[in-house]
């Protein structure tokens, strides 16, 4: 997630070099046609059309973006408050009198929420999980495809040994089923996001359709007979493909990228949340960020 309002002017540039590249080069062949072999005169008023269409459908392209990148940060807000609400239930409803095993599960939250995180990211979901877990729980946690939901049955197996102790009651239990449940349905809502993908014709209609404008442009701007035409056709330009990469960017928020919602920033802070309430004080560090964005 970008978390500055300067961003810098190098990474923007990079998102639409390539492109502005090509309209420079579509430009200049167009003036030097224009100049030099045929007069190519396009009235303006055709491409100004175009134009406000093309502005009316990028700008529905990125609230669609917006939209999806916006649930999964809502998704992982819930995420947030029912970790916290697991272990302060766990600590009020056993009173303390299971202390090490409310510790496991406090524990095998924030290992649900890094191996959560990691699995929407495409990483290895095991990945750095020992220091959360027992090596009995890794070791079956291996032989499954969905280790986030593993890891929530192991919560209900525990929940479930809690009642069996008589440490809660069957109230209790029916409300850490449901918060269980809940960060279940949390889960389901990101994986949903992140294999729903958004479609590619879209984006290949909407470059197509921003590719006839410039050139009908560039056929308009003809009349100036001037080399100037060239960077203002640049110049137009870039607000459509500037507008048009930030929505292709944001419509996948999970992909490990500065647009991305913060999951693994998200982890740590229920790792420290957690930790301080089971009175760990082995709190992760935060280093400080000199990057314009968090991931």
């Amino acid at each position: 997630m970008i978390i500055k309002t300067r961003i810098p002017l190098k990474y923007l540039l990079n998102k639409v070099k390539w492109k502005l590249l090509i309209v420079t080069l579509l430009s200049t062949a167009f003036y030097f046609i224009s100049e030099y072999l045929v007069d190519i005169s396009v009235p303006i008023s055709i491409g100004v059309f175009l134009g406000t269409a093309i502005a009316l459908i990028l700008s529905f392209k990125l609230s669609q973006s917006y939209d999806r990148w916006w649930e999964a940060r809502k998704i992982w807000g819930a995420i947030v408050n029912d970790s916290r609400s697991l272990v302060i239930q766990l600590k009020s409803f056993s009173e303390n009198k299971d202390t090490k095993l409310v510790n496991k599960i406090a524990y095998r939250q924030m290992a649900w929420c890094y191996s959560l995180s990691q699995s929407l990211r495409g990483f290895n979901p095991l990945e750095n999980l020992s220091s959360f877990i027992s090596e009995e729980e890794l070791e079956v946690l291996k032989k499954h495809q969905n280790i986030p939901l593993k890891l929530l049955d192991f919560h209900s197996e525990n929940i479930q040994e809690l009642k069996g102790k008589n440490l809660i009651n069957a109230y209790q239990q029916i409300q850490l089923d449901q918060t269980i449940v809940n960060l279940c349905s949390s889960m389901g809502k990101a994986e949903r996001i992140k294999k729903t993908v958004f479609p590619t014709t879209y984006a290949l209609t909407l470059n197509v359709f921003i590719y006839t404008f410039l050139i009908l442009l560039s056929l308009s701007l003809t009349d100036l007979h001037s080399l100037v035409e060239i960077p203002l056709e640049v110049l137009i330009s870039i607000p459509f493909f500037m507008l048009e990469k930030i929505a292709f960017s944001i419509q996948d928020p999970f992909e490990n990228k500065p647009t991305d919602t913060p999951i693994t920033s998200i982890s740590k802070t229920i790792e420290t949340n957690l930790k301080q309430l089971i009175g760990d004080d082995n709190i992760p560090v935060i280093e400080e960020n000199n990057d314009f964005y968090v991931l």
